[in-house]
């Protein structure tokens, strides 16, 4: 089962009810406008966030104003300057750099885009293709940091999705047999030598991907706001852009009363793009809570058998995903994720339910961590679309807002693919990407409040009771 599905699901759920009630659906925006509040505890990455710098304090007339300070926005930013560094570049970022999905995630580098990993479409050479961008793209990372003297704990030790039932296992070796027939270097593993690499025995078997590897997000972060800056970019932080007027020339107006003019605009707020007026009927706001443990000894470790390091996913619609940093601590994350109505702020019994679910799915995996607490947990909003196929384009009556949207959990690395992509195309060079699918890709349509609440309430329900 993947979350893919269950997304569709619940859209088809969703666009039922909305089809008996249209007209609702088209006035609780004005009731509900499902503003999606800025993060706000720190995650266990934040320790490695770069001092923040200080906020806009004047208007400003640039090239290109880039709206978010995460992976997206820092790596347009860096990319854009790289290409025409004649343009003047601004980054406004509500928080700090990487507060948002950007620094919240999984820690997990992977291949290919959500909506076509381990999943060929009717165009296989195509998904090929595809494979070989991201993949190449762990490498220009890893060359990047070494550039800019910055280490973001980026191992390319390869990543795995686990198989929890003898379907999955079936379905990852037919994958694999075609994948290594178009020259994807990827490996079925059985469940001797998956144990073996892992040190648990609870799956049959395993889809692996040498490519992949495991980085500290923040430090991601950290190496684009520092190449960005050395690019010539400048970023300002605590700066809330609160309304966007599109035009040849865009005005944006600050919280604070400030106004910055731009001839292009770059959107790379994901999930927090609604709150603008972007993709509202695009996106699903969905929350997912990771844990974080402590640092385990070295006799722990060794008794925990994950020799091979590399982080890996479960095969379930409700994912959970497992990741072990540098210093030996485990962390885990996923499972049921959390819709909120109306994008609401989790409660602290919310966070107390995902933390007993992501304890207990720990020690199933890990029977060795039995009484070893999270040292550390937290929450972040991702931008899943309805079939977790992302886009990256232009907008805007004027064609010149780009974007980067829809991730669906591979943005750790898609994030800076699309900068690049987002480079070439505000530079008006769309020749070398139009053949991808991404590309000024649409959306399927969300429901608004309450039909969306419903329905993925009802998902989340089913696949509850039936993914096991």
């Amino acid at each position: 089962m993947e979350r893919r599905r269950f997304l569709k699901s619940a859209a088809l759920g969703g666009g039922g009810l909305v089809a008996g009630a249209i007209g609702v659906n088209a006035l609780t925006p004005w009731v509900w406008p499902g503003r999606t509040p800025l993060e706000g505890k720190p995650s266990f990455w934040a320790r490695s966030q770069a001092p923040l710098n200080a906020p806009l304090g004047k208007d400003l007339t640039l090239d290109v104003a880039v709206i978010g300070g995460g992976l997206t926005g820092l790596s347009s930013a860096y990319y854009i300057r790289s290409l025409s560094p004649e343009k003047s570049v601004a980054v406004l970022e509500a928080g700090g750099c990487g507060n948002g999905a950007s620094g919240r995630n999984g820690g997990m580098v992977l291949t290919m885009t959500a909506d076509r990993f381990m999943n060929f479409s009717t165009n296989a050479h195509l998904d090929k293709e595809i494979y070989d961008l991201t993949a190449g793209n762990i490498g220009s990372l890893a060359q990047l940091s070494t550039s800019a003297g910055i280490d973001c704990d980026l191992d390319i030790v390869g990543t795995l999705q686990v198989c929890n039932s003898e379907a999955d296992a079936e379905a990852a070796r037919g994958y694999v047999a075609r994948a290594a027939s178009l020259g994807m270097p990827v490996e079925y593993w059985d469940g001797k030598r998956l144990a073996a690499a892992i040190g648990s025995e609870v799956y049959c078997g395993g889809y692996f991907d040498p490519a992949g590897g495991h980085v500290n997000p923040m430090k991601l972060v950290r190496m684009f706001k520092c190449a960005a800056e050395r690019a010539g970019a400048s970023i300002y932080e605590n700066t809330v852009v609160e309304h966007i007027d599109e035009g040849q020339v865009h005005t944006l107006r600050m919280r604070d009363g400030l106004v910055v003019r731009a001839k292009s605009l770059i959107l790379a707020c994901n999930a927090f793009a609604p709150n603008l007026g972007y993709f509202r009927n695009s996106i699903l706001p969905l929350r997912e809570y990771v844990g974080m443990t402590r640092p385990l000894s070295e006799r722990e470790l060794g008794a925990l058998g994950w020799h091979s390091r590399a982080p890996f996913n479960d095969s379930r619609t409700e994912v959970y995903y497992f990741g072990v940093t540098r210093d030996g601590r485990v962390h885990i994350g996923g499972g049921v994720p959390q819709y909120s109505f109306n994008n609401a702020v989790s409660t602290a019994g919310d966070v107390d339910v995902h933390r007993q679910r992501l304890g207990r799915e720990l020690v199933r995996v890990f029977p060795t961590l039995a009484g070893v607490e999270f040292d550390l947990m937290w929450s972040g909003i991702i931008d899943w679309s309805l079939n977790a196929a992302p886009s990256v384009g232009r907008t805007g009556k004027y064609r010149n807002v780009f974007y980067g949207i829809g991730y669906s959990g591979h943005g750790v690395n898609l994030t800076s693919v699309f900068g690049r992509i987002i480079a070439d195309l505000e530079a008006g060079r769309i020749e070398p990407w139009q053949r991808f699918p991404f590309v000024n890709a649409g959306f399927d349509y969300v429901p608004n409040e309450p039909f969306r609440w419903a329905a993925v309430k009802a998902g989340v329900l089913w696949y509850s009771l039936t993914d096991r």
